[in-house]
């Protein structure tokens, strides 16, 4: 580690009538022998601040400090690679942070970026991306309608569903990645996603749920897994596919679950993170997929606390936050990336949605310096949300880190007497507000759209969807 290392963690200044004035302040704790006010897990038999991990994160998080903070905690006197380029990294954001000022969401110069797979044929070197032309809908169809509903013309609207459509393996019944490509679970999520965002219903009749769920069925595997297509890999990302899929078009039986939730419990790893499958290391992406699929099976309240340690995942995420740039990595010993503002920061939607006694006193991570990476950091010059600065713009980028910038900007909350408890209503259970002033401050040119934080789809719209199925009746699965 470079003799100027920063130590990865979530950091904030506290604010007068914010959350750390009945918790932690800079005055009350100064080292990390400090011991944060006991926090009772009404889940579990001890206090959350019995976790010497938990008791680290939230001092660190307590200590006094802003975005430009570069005071070092920990000295080490090698130098590695990783290390030199974390410094890199740090020096352009906290360059490009001025103090106490928040910059304008270019939110037309987006708008226009997102709309050129629409408008124009994408250039030769998207030729990769040709299984994934679900994807290169859904991206940016989601990332344009959390910019501003209203930029989903009927023109975009109308050719989704002939586009999506092309890709569906009518032999399998699910959609591939392509025209003429094998059915797989990615490419399906996608494709319903973009789906579900044109609310186009004579689209939606005319997918055969009954041929699907059968393909669904011969992913699935005898250790409650599933792979990503017939013979592929087996990770947590196709069980979130899987239930996602599922629970849209109101397919979820105790058959397609079986064994599902304790297959993702042991994707938790020593670190507390959640990795791609039992063994691989925690990853935020896989993170999410792992805690949102909790969130399909059952209730959130019951299932999150049931299989995952919370208190360690707790410890992980918060230390996913880095400063000066206030972004999030994905792994340990990783670089900020913008696309993670929502895998990890996704997570903390979910679980202070869900257990809302996780944070309500101690303060694990800044959503205010999540936006200011976002705002100054992640907006390119050319249109469109990209990883960090120095990189260049791209759909994926924009659809994750818009998500992000949405999860900053909103405070979720599941609630469980929105629908009844029947399989597959859990998933849509889900309200939101506008964040306390006191948590961030909220530029209103820089609102963006609430989502549905377990299947990351503009709020109300996934919601539409499964209610289109759920009124068409059981299917004889």
């Amino acid at each position: 580690m470079h003799p100027r290392a920063r130590v990865p963690r979530a950091v904030f200044s506290p604010r007068a009538g914010s959350r750390s004035n009945s918790s932690v302040s800079s005055s009350s704790i100064t080292s990390l022998d400090a011991t944060p006010p006991t926090k009772k897990n009404p889940r579990t038999r001890k206090s959350l601040s019995t976790n010497p991990n938990i008791r680290m994160a939230a001092a660190m998080t307590a200590e006094k400090n802003t975005v430009h903070n570069g005071e070092v905690l920990v000295v080490d006197s090698l130098i590695t690679e990783s290390s030199t380029t974390q410094d890199e990294v740090a020096r352009m954001c906290a360059g490009l942070i001025p103090d106490g000022q928040l910059t304008v969401l270019q939110r037309q110069l987006h708008a226009d970026f997102l709309k050129i797979p629409m408008s124009f044929q994408l250039p030769p070197n998207y030729t990769g991306l040709d299984a994934s032309k679900p994807w290169l809908m859904y991206w940016p169809l989601h990332a344009l309608e959390v910019l501003d509903p209203d930029n989903q013309t009927d023109d975009i609207l109308s050719r989704i569903g002939p586009s999506i459509m092309a890709c569906l393996n009518e032999i399998e019944g699910a959609f591939g990645g392509g025209n003429g490509q094998i059915a797989h679970l990615a490419a399906t999520y996608a494709s319903l996603n973009a789906l579900a965002i044109s609310r186009d219903e004579h689209v939606w009749s005319q997918i055969n749920r009954e041929r699907l769920y059968k393909w669904l069925m011969s992913v699935k595997l005898p250790d409650g897994g599933f792979s990503m297509h017939v013979g592929g890999e087996e990770d947590v990302r196709a069980v979130y596919c899987a239930l996602a899929t599922a629970a849209l078009l109101n397919i979820i039986t105790p058959e397609l679950t079986e064994g599902t939730a304790e297959w993702i419990s042991r994707c938790q790893t020593y670190e507390g993170g959640i990795g791609g499958a039992p063994g691989n290391e925690a990853h935020g992406g896989y993170a999410f997929c792992g805690l949102a699929a909790l969130c399909i099976l059952g209730n959130p309240v019951d299932m999150i606390p049931k299989y995952l340690d919370v208190d360690s995942f707790v410890c992980w995420l918060s230390a996913r936050q880095y400063q000066p740039e206030g972004g999030f990595s994905g792994r340990t010993n990783k670089l900020v990336d913008g696309c993670y503002s929502w895998w990890v920061g996704g997570c903390w939607s979910i679980l202070e949605g869900a257990l809302p006694w996780i944070t309500s006193q101690d303060i694990l991570w800044s959503k205010a310096d999540l936006q200011k990476y976002i705002l100054f950091c992640c907006q390119s010059p050319r249109g469109g949300l990209r990883d960090k600065p120095g990189k260049s713009s791209d759909f994926y980028h924009s659809c994750y880190v818009l998500s992000g910038l949405s999860e900053v900007q909103h405070r979720y909350s599941f609630k469980p007497k929105l629908r009844g408890s029947e399989s597959g209503e859990w998933s849509f259970m889900w309200t939101y507000e506008l964040e306390s002033p006191d948590i961030v401050i909220i530029d209103e040119q820089n609102v963006v759209g609430p989502l549905n934080p377990v299947h990351v789809l503009p709020a109300g719209v996934g919601e539409r969807m499964h209610d289109f199925y759920a009124a068409l009746g059981t299917l004889e699965l």
